[in-house]
């Protein structure tokens, strides 16, 4: 154990972290120079494509230091906000971590959160400058920043380039004389902490687990605390590039599980692994239920797919933890699953998923937040969804979640950011210069107004510079209205929104114009009207296809073309009682893309 170190990287978006883990597997031999490609630990094409990281990567590398061979187990982690989860899990699992801070942008928002949270498990923080062969590295600046933002001293600072590997050797030396290995005691009871897991048609379900106390061998009948199930350990092994078998491992170590699970309900992320014959006591605590931010309803085109997008969502939450789910129906697209997600990126990814990885075609509903209703009878209801509203008479009053936004910007940009926050209904809290140029702002602002396009804003005002994170900071009152979509009369509950009322008219606007460009024109005149409860308060009409039914009637009484245009007119009518409306898909994510 004395050999094992345990650590993770964490750093704001695009600072580096999966182009250093390339480097510190080459380095170590872990790979060999053939199978090396760029990010070799995001393995999702998704991931290469968007050149983000999505999921924690759990790895193990062996490093020889003066004649000395160390276990090294790595996990590297996403740097997007809607990820920040997976990075607890991460922390959760080691004693140290690699704080990599881009040498030409400086410290940013993720960058301290990410920091918070390693500070508050105690883990050891090794500072590294990366890219400091960039020309617009300003390496003494940032450096400040550093020093400031964990009081370490500057000899400290590793100055390392991901991309060239200059300085990778002084990061695993740094690594192995700092993080402390282990403590643990292998002969206590079992105690495994479940991290991640991955389902495998062939194997079932895979756990991936850090051992706290206690070893575990193949065959041993274990069990997992929180489903309280019992099952046979029918193999375990180490992370490489690919699993390795092991017959015994102990605490300290980083591996995986295949027991022959089939049902993905019985293991949790977070979850305690023992013995059946001789448990550990306690279950290992720090894991608390991921809350989500953002609901959508999920429904798939076809009704008949109904039961196949429940087992995708099932397989999908065992790698994502941090996805929730409950069934829901609705009027306009039938029976789906209401979805709850960290925010509107990580609800894209989701999607992109449920086509790729499992072939489901789903139609996704407008994303919302969870609201509070008070009725008179002081019962508080919580409503993910606008149709799951009761009845306006009921109402005392609604509450909506607020965030406090943190803001990290260049003094440059105050201004037009400070007018942003302040349109989307925001407060400000607090304005610290961190160095001459550099600032940051807290806000308080309704989570509502930061669940569609506010990310994108915020990124080009500030020219890509701004960096923002966030945490929620409870309910408060506000004054919002149920805005309903009707077609031809009909409501479309999948389109409803729950929206303040100072937004309500401009928004109810936009999408009837939005909506008249999207939806095709039938053989009847369709009225797209927008409504708070019986008020109607913007109308657009679809005009009808119609034939020139008079071009027969070359002269002679008008009469003759009345009588026409009169036979045409209630044919149109009787059609329209018949006659369905199909919503395109575009339809429904129109609604976020409105400016």
């Amino acid at each position: 154990m004395r050999n094992v170190r345990n650590f993770c990287i964490i750093a704001h978006i695009d600072h580096g972290k999966s182009t250093l883990a390339d480097r510190l597997l080459e380095f170590t031999g872990t790979i060999q120079a053939r199978d090396l490609k760029n990010q070799i630990l995001d393995s999702m094409d998704l991931e290469r494509e968007r050149g983000i990281t999505i999921k924690s990567h759990a790895i193990q590398m062996t490093y020889e230091d003066e004649g000395r061979a160390f276990l090294l187990n790595l996990i590297d982690t996403p740097g997007h906000v809607d990820f920040s989860y997976e990075v607890s899990r991460s922390i959760a699992a080691c004693e140290g971590a690699l704080l990599v801070i881009d040498a030409s942008q400086g410290v940013q928002a993720q960058t301290i959160s990410n920091l918070y949270l390693a500070i508050e498990h105690d883990l050891t923080i090794i500072p590294v400058l990366n890219k400091v062969d960039l020309e617009a590295a300003r390496p003494e600046e940032i450096k400040d920043q550093i020093v400031e933002l964990i009081g370490c001293a500057r000899e400290e600072i590793i100055e390392a380039s991901a991309k060239t590997g200059f300085g990778v050797d002084k990061i695993l030396d740094a690594i192995v004389e700092l993080i402390p290995p282990p403590k643990g005691d292998p002969e206590a009871p079992l105690q495994a902490l479940i991290f991640d897991s991955i389902f495998n048609s062939f194997r079932g379900i895979i756990a991936y687990f850090r051992i706290m106390n206690g070893r575990i061998k193949k065959g041993d009948f274990v069990k997992f605390v929180a489903t309280d199930k019992e099952y046979y350990a029918e193999e375990l092994g180490v992370l490489k590039l690919t699993m390795h078998e092991r017959s015994e491992l102990e605490s300290g170590d980083v591996g995986y599980i295949i027991s022959g699970i089939k049902v993905s309900s019985e293991v949790k992320v977070g979850d305690t692994i023992t013995h059946v014959k001789r448990p550990c006591s306690t279950a290992i605590s720090g894991f608390e239920n991921v809350k989500p931010m953002v609901f959508a309803g999920i429904y798939p085109i076809d009704a008949d797919e109904y039961e196949e997008l429940r087992a995708s969502i099932e397989k999908l939450q065992l790698n994502d933890a941090s996805l929730t789910f409950e069934p829901e129906s609705s009027a306009a697209l039938g029976f789906g699953f209401r979805c709850g997600f960290l925010g509107l990126l990580h609800m894209e990814i989701i999607q992109e998923r449920l086509d790729r990885e499992f072939n489901m075609d789903v139609i996704t509903t407008v994303p919302n937040v969870s609201f509070h209703v008070v009725t008179h009878k002081e019962e508080v209801i919580e409503v993910h969804n606008p149709s799951g509203m009761p009845d306006q008479k009921y109402i005392n009053h609604i509450e909506e979640p607020f965030i406090i936004a943190q803001i990290i910007t260049k003094s440059e940009y105050t201004g037009a950011i400070m007018k942003l926050c302040i349109d989307k209904r925001g407060t400000l809290k607090n304005q610290v210069y961190l160095s001459s140029d550099r600032l940051e702002l807290t806000f308080e602002i309704p989570l509502t107004e930061i669940v569609f396009d506010f990310y994108d804003k915020l990124k080009s005002i500030s020219k890509g510079y701004a960096s923002f994170d966030y945490y929620p900071s409870g309910y408060r009152q506000a004054d919002l209205v149920k805005l309903d979509i009707l077609l031809n009369g009909e409501k479309v509950d999948a389109l409803s929104t729950l929206i303040h009322r100072s937004n309500a008219y401009s928004f109810g606007r936009r999408m009837c114009e939005k909506l008249k460009e999207l939806i095709p024109r039938q053989q009847y005149e369709v009225a797209i009207q927008a409504a708070i409860g019986v008020k109607v308060i913007a109308r657009e009409t679809v005009r009808a296809l119609r034939k020139d039914v008079t071009a027969k009637c070359y002269g002679g009484d008008i009469t003759r073309k009345r009588k026409l245009l009169e036979k045409q007119k209630k044919g149109k009518k009787r059609m329209r009682q018949v006659g369905n409306i199909e919503v395109p898909q575009q339809a429904f994510l129109a609604v976020l893309k409105l400016d």
